[in-house]
Order: C-alpha cells, then structure tokens, then sequence
C-alpha cells in the first residue's frame, strides 16, 4: 500500500523549512509534511521504508518527527538515520499534550501523522544526527536484518513444497533463522536506544531540574536497566542501598559498595546540584539534616531517592512532576 496523496503543496517552500511527521503503525506509515498538506501511506515494511527514505531525501526536511512506540519505530528510526536524514524519536506524551493544546482532539493515523510535523515546526527539536561509525553500524545491522528476513521468507516458502524427507531440517533451520532475527531485532534496538536519534529517554530524563546531558547520557549507556527494575533493584545495581554487613550477634552498619561506579560517581556529580536546584531532592535533603544525619549520609540517600525518580519516569514514561516524584 504505497502512494502519493498530494494537495495544495507550496512549492515556494524550501526544502530546509519543511517538516515531516511519521505516525508509525504496525502495517503502515502515515507521513505528513508542513509546511502544506501533504500526505502520503507506506508499508511498515523493508520495501515501504526503502521507498519513504529515498522519497524524503529527495524532500531534505529540516527535521522528521517520530513517536516512540513500543518498538514499531525501530526499522524506520534504524534507515533515517543510516541514511543520514535529521530524524528524533520523541516522547508520546509531549506530543499528546501538544495536540491538547493546539486544540486537536480527534485522532487518526493521518491526523497524528500531522500532529508530529506541525509539533517539529512550532517546538523544532534539535535534530541528533549519527556519526559515521555509528551510521555505519546500523547500516550493517539492518543489511544482515534484511538478509535474514530474505532467507526466513524464502525458507518457508520452500516448506510448503518440501518433501517429507527434507521439511524437518527446513523446520530447524526456520527455527534458527527467527532465533537469529530476534537477536538483530535487540541488537537494533539497543543500538537505537544509545544513539542520539533517540530523544524520548534523554527528554525525560534531563526533565529533571539537576539532570544535565552528561548523567543522561552516562545512564542511557551505561545503565540500560533503567526503567526495567523496581527501586530497590536498580538502587542495588547501581552501588547505592545501603547493605547489611551482619556476623552472628554482631549487627554492623550499613554501607553502600560495589555497583556500577562510573554510574555512581556521575550520579554524585548530578545529585550535588539537585540539593540545590530540585525542590523533591532539597526538601529531601533538608529533612535528612536536620533530622541528625551527617551530609555523606543524607547526600547518598539523595542519590538513591534521584535515581529512583528516574527510575520511576523512564519506566512509566512521565516527564519530571515533583507531585509524582514525591510518591517515586
């Protein structure tokens, strides 16, 4: 399902003044571009996206628009960026607000197809390009995806003629070849997920009065659990819960060790601003004071109360509320 839909283009319009938003859907992609009104559908598929990238570098927009969606934005972000277009994957719940806001209350793919190219347009994103080594490396992880899913196609095609004699062994190799797409398919995705295309988990993140793009970078690739993990798990992960060091009758005190130090010293680094700049953190801080704790102390349970904040967000993709944070 492919085609152009055009109507009342502005061709007076440079390429670099143009927007385009991409409403990603399981089967199709509904794109719009703005400035005008164009609107065109392709397949969510390696053919579909093929056609989309060739077609939009031909377009040169300043920037392309995506939600994040749960994965069916992988294989699109994934050429965008090989490619080399100005794509950002962006949190759902901004552009949801922003339609609220412009007054746009129904929703279809094409309608949210033109949400995210006129939120492009009125906030303009800064785009994250690739690097070279980095555009390279989803290159070769989408040209071995596509390879497989060639052979994965082929062999089950070849099932429905195979003789009896032959079909266990293509059953296996099947077997494989899915095993073997799954793997590609993480591999994208975490590769994706550290890039600088992705700008949902940073967005959140630097939401956060004290969180800077150092600690949000140092999180996305050095701590990808995050979001994935209850507060006492990641807490643990990271080397801040203070831990029992118990012996028969003997009841030490409890300490924080081990974990992931260059995550904990960025995390100290960024913890030291926000008693300062983050009323949830400060007022925290405070309390722990003047309630007798020495600052080592009351600043290592402000690191633990940080990170459970942004535990919390990432897992339940909330921008920065000190209400929520509070209950975090």
């Amino acid at each position: 399902m492919q085609g152009w839909a055009r109507k009342g283009v502005d061709h007076s319009m440079t390429s670099k003044e143009r927007y385009v938003g991409i409403d990603v859907s399981k089967k199709h992609l509904d794109i719009a571009i703005r400035p005008g009104n164009e609107h065109w559908v392709v397949d969510n598929d390696e053919d579909g996206i093929g056609d989309l990238v060739s077609r939009l570098k031909s377009v040169g927009p300043r920037l392309v628009v995506l939600e994040a969606t749960g994965g069916l934005e992988l294989s699109v972000t994934a050429s965008l960026g090989a490619a080399g277009l100005p794509a950002a994957v962006v949190n759902p719940r901004q552009v949801r607000d922003f339609a609220r806001a412009t007054g746009q209350l129904a929703k279809t793919d094409r309608l949210d197809a033109d949400v995210l190219a006129r939120f492009g347009e009125a906030i303009k994103p800064t785009p994250r390009p690739l690097r070279d080594a980095e555009a390279q490396a989803l290159s070769a992880l989408l040209s071995r995806r596509r390879q497989v899913v060639g052979m994965l196609t082929a062999e089950k095609n070849r099932l429905h003629a195979a003789l009896p004699s032959v079909r266990q062994e293509i059953r296996q190799h099947i077997v494989w070849l899915e095993k073997s797409l799954a793997r590609l398919d993480d591999d994208l995705g975490g590769a994706l997920r550290e890039s600088p295309l992705w700008r949902e988990r940073d967005d959140l993140l630097q939401s956060v009065p004290g969180v800077g793009p150092v600690l949000s970078v140092t999180l996305l690739a050095e701590l990808p659990e995050l979001g994935t993990l209850n507060r006492k798990q990641i807490a643990s992960l990271v080397g801040v819960a203070p831990l029992n060091r118990d012996s028969g009758t003997l009841r030490g005190r409890r300490t924080v060790w081990g974990g992931r130090a260059r995550v904990r010293a960025t995390l100290y680094m960024a913890t030291l601003a926000a008693t300062r700049c983050n009323p949830v953190v400060r007022s925290f801080y405070r309390h722990l004071c003047t309630g007798g704790k020495v600052k080592k102390v009351a600043l290592t349970a402000c690191m633990r109360k940080l990170l459970t904040i942004l535990n919390s967000m990432i897992k339940n993709h909330t921008t920065w509320h000190p209400d929520h944070a509070l209950n975090a």
